[in-house]
């Protein structure tokens, strides 16, 4: 028997492990569920720095983060109230909400890139941290556009919000790695990194808020169709 044949025949002796291989949709909110825990780890971790140090750059970093923790929490619950009773309509409550939530986010993101701008805030990694960091973020890029086109047919609307939380949330790691290894490796002089992070930040800011408006209007259509 080959690793993987093994690896999978060890996986499915449970009955969690059978939902893990057999449905792409519990993979979906499994990974919804970690990344929750994460963005709640993060925001807390923020908050507590923004309070000790008095900063609002933590603080708008925790709000940021917990915006995301929030989406991903109502995804998460409108999973396990559809067990009990399927539903698209809630699904559609819970994609009109991350939209505005989106929305939030960017005016969130666009809040904190400012600040970093006008405070010159960017952390300088060194060479091995940095390079795992863009590894990393290339690893969430790639697995953003995998998970597009395996579940692009997927009529559901709420692995349509889940996938577009991890866009904007992959979308704002891009401006953050940029921000820092311009720092740590780049030979700009100020002038042009804060361009730079300037013109990305726009580009990222208006991606989420594009999107947050786009999930807003779809649900309205979707009834509208199914009407």
């Amino acid at each position: 028997m080959k690793p993987k044949q093994k690896a999978v025949s060890l996986i499915t002796r449970t009955k969690a492990g059978k939902k893990f291989v057999g449905s792409q949709r519990y993979r979906i909110i499994l990974s919804a569920a970690v990344s929750f825990a994460f963005n709640l780890l993060y925001a807390i971790y923020h908050l507590v720095l923004g309070v000790l140090n008095l900063s609002f750059w933590f603080i708008a970093m925790c709000a940021f983060y917990g915006i995301l923790a929030t989406m991903r929490f109502s995804a998460i619950l409108c999973e396990r109230n559809r067990q009990k009773l399927p539903s698209d309509d809630t699904e559609r409550v819970v994609m009109k909400l991350s939209g505005i939530l989106l929305v939030i986010l960017s005016i969130v993101l666009a809040t904190v890139n400012y600040i970093s701008l006008s405070q010159n805030i960017a952390v300088k990694h060194g060479e091995i941290i940095m390079i795992t960091i863009a590894a990393y973020t290339f690893y969430k890029i790639t697995m953003a556009i995998v998970k597009a086109v395996k579940q692009h047919k997927n009529p559901s609307p709420l692995l349509k919000t889940i996938r577009s939380i991890g866009y904007a949330e992959v979308s704002a790691s891009i401006l953050t790695l940029q921000r820092s290894m311009l720092v740590s490796f780049g030979s700009m002089d100020n002038s042009q990194v804060r361009f730079m992070n300037a013109m990305t930040g726009a580009v990222v800011c208006a991606f989420i808020l594009i999107l947050g408006l786009t999930m807003t209007v779809y649900p309205s259509f979707a009834l509208t169709d199914d009407k």
